[in-house]
């Protein structure tokens, strides 16, 4: 039977802590810190901009009684809540752990990635039950507001949308905010299109066909989205994560003798977890295998795993439980 040996958990946490702080920045290209305060002040940035918008296409909505823009603007409505919502998980975020949640309240953002998905499926439907009606009945409306209203939506949309671009690979809403607004500007410049249309043909019904053919695109991005944060809820191993890679990584390691109980999550959308029972030789000392463990937790780092609890046995590597 293997002997086992605990490491002291609240040191090698802090130990890690400081650890995992310090390298992270040259494995990524910028620190999780860093991250977070760029996405806060993109989505603070974000909210102002999108209310602003809202206010203004609904009053035009209702003045020049175009049903698109009306519509366009409950759409932006629900991009205002999504990203209030994203905002608050970052808050969340930054709340210390405590002795009922000791992993803290960092997981409220894959959580709010989730709601965000599901409120873009509800407005989607929403969409497709008003492109129908209109379709059955089109109103007569006015092409020339419309294009207007909807070429600032472009402008606000794209611009919302940049804010997001340089982390939407390195977080789960920023990846979604961007996703929302990119989508939102498509949106926009099919209504610009097809209040031009609407100016020289009068072919109202146009206005129907433009909405059905935007849902299938946002209902496209939104599937992938939905997908990633119900992954994140149910603790699978996140994308950006390759466990077969984690084990031949750390395989390579001198003086590891073999990795088994790997056990990956995610601790938020930007920061994952894993616990593992590491094989080390017999005859180790407790400084070489500190330092080892330190070694296999840099390069955990390096593959994007930055909080790590691992559990050392002495031995050849074999290990004798089925699971393994």
């Amino acid at each position: 039977m293997a002997e086992h040996h605990h490491t002291h958990h609240h040191h090698q946490h802090e130990n890690h802590e400081s650890h995992s702080h310090e390298h992270y920045s040259h494995s990524h290209g910028h620190s999780h810190t860093v991250v977070l305060t760029e996405l806060n002040r993109a989505f603070i940035i974000g909210i102002i901009l999108n209310s602003l918008f809202v206010a203004i296409e609904a009053g035009y909505g209702f003045t020049s009684h175009s049903l698109a823009l009306i519509t366009d603007a409950g759409h932006n409505l629900s991009d205002v809540a999504a990203l209030g919502l994203s905002l608050f998980a970052f808050r969340m975020t930054r709340v210390k752990a405590d002795e009922s949640f000791t992993y803290g309240y960092s997981k409220t953002t894959v959580l709010a990635a989730l709601v965000n998905s599901v409120i873009l499926l509800i407005a989607i439907g929403v969409i497709g039950y008003e492109a129908v009606l209109r379709f059955l009945k089109p109103e007569p409306l006015e092409g020339g507001t419309m294009a207007i209203v909807a070429a600032v939506g472009i402008v606000v949309n794209g611009t919302t949308a940049l804010l997001f671009f340089k982390n939407k690979d390195h977080e789960l809403n920023a990846k979604g905010a961007y996703l929302h607004m990119a989508g939102d500007a498509l949106v926009s410049l099919a209504v610009v299109i097809t209040g031009v249309i609407i100016i020289y043909t009068h072919l109202y019904w146009l206005d129907s066909v433009i909405s059905v053919v935007i849902m299938l695109v946002i209902l496209y991005s939104t599937w992938n989205l939905l997908s990633d944060s119900l992954r994140l809820s149910l603790d699978a191993v996140p994308r950006s994560v390759d466990v077969e890679k984690v084990r031949e990584e750390i395989l390579h390691i001198h003086g590891v003798n073999g990795i088994h109980h790997i056990h990956v999550w995610a601790l938020s959308t930007t920061v994952n977890a894993m616990t593992a029972h590491l094989v080390v030789n017999e005859n180790i000392d407790s400084a070489a295998e500190q330092h080892l463990k330190e070694k296999v937790k840099h390069q955990l780092n390096h593959l994007n795993i930055q909080h790590v609890t691992l559990e050392t046995e002495r031995g050849k590597g074999r290990c004798e439980e089925e699971e393994c």
